[in-house]
C-alpha cells in the first residue's frame, strides 16, 4: 500500500467521488447515474439548482442526495 492510500483510507481503485462536496456536471451525472444531457434537462426544468463558476456548473452533493430521496425526477 502506498502512503497516499493509507492517508486517505481508501482501497485501491475505489472512487474518490465519495469524498467530494461539490460535483461538476460530469461527476454529478455519474453520481445520479444519468447522462450529462439528462442532468442539464433537470436543471432547465428546475429540479436542480447549479452554481456557476468560470463558465462551469457545479452541484452540491447534499442537493443531489435530496433529489434522490424525494424521487422528483
Amino acid at each position: 500500500m502506498s502512503t497516499i492510500e493509507i492517508a486517505t483510507d481508501q482501497e485501491p481503485g475505489e472512487d474518490k467521488i465519495d469524498s467530494l462536496t461539490w460535483f461538476n456536471t460530469k461527476e454529478a451525472a455519474k453520481y445520479l447515474r444519468k447522462t450529462a444531457n439528462a442532468l442539464r434537462i433537470m436543471v432547465f426544468r428546475g429540479y436542480l439548482r447549479p452554481r456557476k463558476f468560470r463558465r462551469r456548473l457545479y452541484f452540491r452533493r447534499l442537493e443531489l442526495d435530496r433529489l434522490l430521496e424525494s424521487s422528483a425526477f
